[in-house]
């Protein structure tokens, strides 16, 4: 934590609650992938 590496501390009786909102939250997420900058060079 004191690096910065906790996002939260979560209370043991309310882990799979937490939980199951993290997952339906990822579960409709999208990221756009940023366009290439360079294609493959042929070889």
């Amino acid at each position: 934590a004191e690096r910065g590496l906790v996002d939260d501390v979560i209370d043991p009786t309310e882990t799979r609650a937490v939980l199951i909102a993290s997952l339906a939250m990822l579960k409709t997420k999208h990221a756009d992938l940023p366009s290439r900058k360079h294609g493959n060079p042929p070889q």
